[in-house]
């Protein structure tokens, strides 16, 4: 399985970006799917994880009412909207995937994308 993150780059605080995830490499009912970052010197932070029907969804209490999380329907594919973007959403961004259930914890997800770079200038 391999997952592929893209949509990172530099904004301007109060900016916005769009990351996308997709996964490949197996068949069977879609894979439950978050998004996690690590900014420097930090631990790797949970911020948002969908379902693999869309019905639930979840975010870290930083990022509510400015991220967006969608799939689309019946595909390993994930995108995350990003609003009203902080300096301190700085990090580096990883698509995670799990064929269990929706968790907050990296330890509950097997496969992992290769991260790309979201930098806010104040």
């Amino acid at each position: 399985v391999q997952l592929q993150a893209s949509g990172g780059g530099l904004v301007e605080a109060g900016g916005s970006l769009r990351l996308s995830c997709s996964a490949s490499g197996r068949t069977g009912s879609p894979f439950v799917m978050a998004w996690f970052r690590r900014a420097s010197g930090k631990e790797r932070e949970f911020v948002g994880g969908i379902n693999r029907s869309g019905g639930r969804i979840l975010y870290a209490d930083s990022v509510k009412g400015r991220f967006t999380i969608s799939r689309e329907k019946h595909k390993d594919m994930v995108y995350l909207q990003m609003d009203s973007l902080r300096s301190e959403d700085t990090a580096v961004y990883y698509c995670a995937a799990t064929s269990e259930f929706l968790e907050t914890s990296p330890h509950d997800y097997e496969y992992w994308g290769q991260g790309t770079q979201v930098t806010v200038s104040s």
